[in-house]
C-alpha cells in the first residue's frame, strides 16, 4: 500500500497577494504548518523579487523555521534560483513549473517549452550534485484556455520525455486554472501511472470548494497518492488568468480522506489551530 502524501502550499497561497506579509508573520504561520505532520511544505521560492515580490524574503524565512519531520520544497524557475536554493541544507525539493502550454510557459517563466526543458536539465544536474530532488509541475495538465493545442497524449509525451531523458521521478499534474473535472482527472492519471511506473505522480488541483472532494476522489481512485493543497483554498498562480480559481482547500481533502478512513499523517487538532491562524495571515 502506498503512503499518502499531503503537501501544504503556503507559498502558493501567499505569492499573489499584493500587500507584503511581514517575515515574522510568515515564519509563525509556516512553523505552525510544520507542526501538523504534512509530508512536505511548499514554503517559498527563489525567483525574481520583481516577478513575485511576496517571496523576496524566502531565505530569511527559511533560517527561522523550526526543525520538523516535514520536508521542505522551494520553487525555482531557472538555474540562478536553483543555485541559491541548493545552498540550504534544509531544502529537500526544488519545484519547477513546466507547462505543456507554450503561452503559459512564456507567461510563467519567460521561456519557451524547449528552453524550459533545458532549464530543467540544468536544475536536475544541480539537484543531484547537492542531494536534492526535483518536483516537476506539469502545468496546464488538464486543459488549456490559451488556444494552444491540448490533448492527454501531449501531457503523457512530456512526462515520458522528462523521465526518460532527465530522470525526473516526481511529477505533479497541475490544473493551473481549474478546468479539470473528475472524469478528466481520473482518466489522465490512470493513463500516466501505468505508462511510467517509476514516477511518483501527484495532483496539484485548483478548484472551487464545491468540486474539491470529487476531484480528490477521482485522483485517488486513479492511483494518485500525492496531493497538494492550501488551507482555505487561498491563492493560485499570479501568472494565470485574472479570475483564477483557488487552490485545493486542504481541509476538504483531509475531510474526504478521513471519511474514507485513510490515514493522512496530519494531526487534526494542530491543523484546526493552524487554520484559525490563517485567518490572521490572509486578508
Amino acid at each position: 500500500m502506498h503512503k499518502l502524501k499531503i503537501i501544504e502550499c503556503p507559498r502558493d497561497a501567499m505569492q499573489g497577494l499584493h500587500d507584503f506579509i511581514p517575515t515574522d508573520v510568515k515564519v509563525d504561520y509556516i512553523n505552525s504548518i510544520l507542526d501538523c505532520g504534512f509530508d512536505t511544505v511548499d514554503f517559498g521560492s527563489f525567483v525574481s523579487p520583481k516577478a513575485i515580490p511576496q517571496m523576496r524574503d524566502t531565505a530569511e524565512v527559511l533560517e527561522l523555521l523550526n526543525p520538523s519531520d516535514s520536508k521542505l520544497l522551494s520553487i525555482v524557475v531557472n538555474e540562478r534560483g536553483a543555485n541559491l536554493a541548493v545552498q540550504f541544507e534544509r531544502i529537500d525539493y526544488l519545484g519547477f513549473p513546466f507547462s505543456v502550454s507554450e503561452q503559459f510557459q512564456q507567461r510563467n517563466t519567460n521561456s519557451s517549452i524547449e528552453h524550459a526543458f533545458t532549464r530543467v536539465e540544468a536544475i536536475q544536474n544541480l539537484a543531484k550534485k547537492y542531494n536534492k530532488e526535483v518536483v516537476l509541475y506539469l502545468s496546464m495538465g488538464f486543459g488549456n484556455p490559451y488556444g494552444d493545442e491540448w490533448h492527454p497524449d501531449i501531457v503523457t509525451g512530456w512526462a515520458e520525455k522528462l523521465y526518460e531523458k532527465l530522470d525526473i521521478k516526481i511529477q505533479a499534474v497541475s490544473d493551473t486554472i481549474g478546468c479539470g473535472n473528475p472524469e478528466s482527472v481520473n482518466s489522465l492519471i490512470k493513463t500516466l501511472i501505468p505508462s511510467l511506473p517509476n514516477v511518483e505522480f501527484g495532483a496539484h488541483l485548483h478548484t472551487i470548494p464545491q468540486n474539491a472532494k470529487a476531484l480528490v476522489e477521482a485522483a485517488y481512485n486513479a492511483g494518485c497518492y500525492r496531493f497538494d493543497g492550501a488551507i482555505k483554498g487561498f491563492g493560485g498562480c499570479p501568472m494565470a488568468k485574472d479570475d483564477l480559481t483557488g487552490n485545493m482547500p486542504t481541509e476538504l481533502a483531509l475531510e474526504w480522506f478521513n471519511e474514507q478512513n485513510i490515514a493522512t499523517g496530519v494531526d487534526q487538532a494542530k491543523f484546526d489551530a493552524t487554520m484559525n491562524k490563517a485567518l490572521n495571515v490572509f486578508p
